[in-house]
């Protein structure tokens, strides 16, 4: 597995969400929900995706919040599979604000 360089995670980085942070060698997200339940229930999809590439993330919830941290500890840096996982979490999220937003037309 190949660790990107700096510049390579720089243009990966425009791949991705803009509220991805790169820290060292690593990106990271936070994501706050409604509450708890929707918090797992988004860290459940997650884990869906991860186990499917066998790649999983480093993260931590507290109630309403959950905190995403992506790392190749293999390549001891960031790898295409993290920028991969990320857009697929981002998808996740996309999709559930538009069924939030069906949901709302709907009433």
């Amino acid at each position: 597995m190949k660790r990107l360089t700096i510049l390579e995670v720089e243009a990966k980085m425009k791949s991705i969400d803009r509220n991805w942070i790169l820290k060292e060698n690593l990106i990271l997200r936070e994501f706050l929900f409604d509450d708890f339940k929707q918090a797992f229930s988004f860290m459940t999809s997650v884990s869906s995706i991860a186990e499917k590439h066998d790649h999983h993330p480093n993260w931590k919830n507290v109630y309403n919040k959950v905190e995403i941290r992506l790392f190749t500890h293999e390549a001891n840096g960031l790898t295409e599979r993290d920028f991969k996982l990320a857009k697929e979490i981002d998808q996740i999220i996309v999709r559930s604000q538009e069924i939030v937003s069906k949901t709302i037309d709907v009433e």
